[in-house]
């Protein structure tokens, strides 16, 4: 009755409910889209969306099928990938989502180390905020992505792959000296850095600070750790660094990395797939390249001495 396509589409429009947003991330012109679900309708002989100039809203009968449309696509990609697991472990197509706070940290060290030893891997990668990740997840857009845990999402599984933990990054010229190791409430609250909201960084390194009251966040938003850097470099506050960050960013910028008393604040690092997923195996192998590489990111206490003084 429905193509593949057209289910797909629909799926998409129906988790969006935005036509320009659901044509972007289906590849094809608002128009396109727009035929492709009228057919449907016609077909069905109902409609699927309520449409008004300001919103898009599933209809009873929308809301009916929308779930055996998504049991049909799941079963799809189970299909496609129980086929593609005949090959062998990581051989073919993997995309895979990363999130901004890792990717540039990760990837210089995962990308080679998987070429090396699954040569018949072609990776794709994409780098987004988790909420964005875990959506394309759920359309069958990506086949896993790494992100800090934990994460909320139904019909997933999370894999724990390494503890990430996090310093303090202050300017070599401040004149503030910190000590090290440093507790979470010598944290100067009033002169904390922050990423721009909708990266899970910031929300973590809120939690670290819960503690302290009565002092005021710097009302600045940026988009990358390499900004926050470079801000915290020439004296404009600090901010707090995950280790795998460490020496690349540290290198290239004027600042001092000071450690946090013990128990150090953390966050935890972990590979998500769909439940349904037929690739646990090859899930599993880019795991443990995963784990590998965090080990050669993390910061020996001689290193952490040296970048604190």
């Amino acid at each position: 009755m429905f193509s593949v396509r057209q289910m797909r589409y629909f799926e998409i429009l129906a988790t969006t409910l935005h036509f320009r947003k659901a044509a972007e991330m289906a590849r094809i012109s608002q128009p396109a889209l727009s035929a492709q679900i009228a057919e449907m309708e016609m077909r069905l002989g109902a409609a699927l969306f309520e449409r008004t100039r300001r919103s898009v809203v599933l209809t009873d009968m929308g809301k009916r099928l929308l779930p055996r449309i998504r049991t049909i696509l799941d079963e799809i990609r189970s299909l496609e990938e129980l086929a593609a697991q005949k090959r062998g472990i990581l051989k073919g197509q993997l995309r895979l989502g990363i999130i901004p706070t890792i990717a540039p940290y990760l990837l210089p060290l995962l990308v080679p180390a998987l070429h090396e030893a699954y040569p018949e891997l072609s990776i794709e990668l994409r780098e987004a905020v988790t909420s964005k990740l875990i959506e394309d997840l759920r359309l069958g857009d990506l086949d896993a992505l790494v992100a800090a845990l934990p994460i909320e999402s139904e019909g997933t599984i999370a894999r724990p792959l390494f503890r990430d933990r996090f310093l303090v990054a202050t300017s070599t010229n401040d004149i503030d000296v910190l000590t090290s190791p440093m507790t979470q409430e010598d944290v100067a609250v009033e002169r904390l850095l922050l990423l721009e909201e909708g990266h899970c960084l910031r929300d973590q390194a809120l939690a670290v600070c819960t503690n302290v009251k009565r002092r005021q966040l710097v009302s600045y938003g940026a988009t990358s750790m390499a900004t926050l850097l470079q801000m915290v470099s020439h004296g404009m506050g600090l901010t707090l660094i995950p280790e795998i960050a460490v020496r690349t960013e540290a290198t290239r910028n004027n600042v001092r990395i000071v450690a946090f008393a013990d128990p150090e604040p953390a966050r935890d690092i972990g590979l998500i797939w769909r439940k349904q997923s037929e690739r646990r195996d090859d899930f599993e192998a880019l795991a443990a390249t995963i784990v590998d590489c965090g080990r050669q990111l993390a910061i020996s206490a001689d290193e952490l001495k040296t970048l604190a003084a």
